[in-house]
């Protein structure tokens, strides 16, 4: 006889993209998929699809700078948490200081070209946001958030 199944709290779909501008519109549709299954209300899946497409657009514009590359992302639910958690990895230019580069309005672009806000737009609408780097071999963002938590 064999054992009972026991109900999975945690699904995760992985894919990769060519890192190219248009491909930040198809990580925030299918990450909002995804984060479907936690039933968000409209302004968390606003939220987790604003700091998706910050880091999808990092890893373009900063560590590929619009060349080839690919751009993978890990994209996890657990719903006994009620967690979503999501992983964007480049094998770009990397970030030379992380800390300099999490700074409101820090870009390395020009003033008119870039906010320099994408970390912190990650920050404020995810629960946390870590980022490893290392100058030329890429850069790994892992943030997430959970469901339908009371606002403080």
């Amino acid at each position: 006889m064999s054992e009972p199944m026991r109900e999975q709290t945690r699904e995760t779909v992985y894919f990769r993209m060519e890192s190219r501008s248009h491909n930040e519109q198809f990580a925030r549709v299918v990450v909002a998929v995804f984060a479907s299954r936690l039933d968000p209300t409209v302004e968390e899946l606003n939220d987790i699809k604003t700091a998706v497409s910050e880091a999808v657009t990092n890893a373009i514009i900063h560590g590929y700078e619009e060349k080839d590359g690919w751009v993978e992302m890990e994209v996890s639910v657990d719903t006994t948490a009620r967690e979503l958690t999501v992983t964007v990895s480049d094998a770009g230019r990397g970030i030379e200081d992380i800390e300099k580069a999490r700074e409101p309005f820090f870009t390395t672009k020009g003033e008119n070209e870039r906010s320099g806000m994408g970390f912190s737009f990650m920050e404020a609408f995810m629960d946390t946001l870590e980022v490893e780097s290392e100058a030329g071999r890429g850069t790994r963002i892992r943030m997430s958030k959970k469901i339908g938590q009371p606002e403080c």
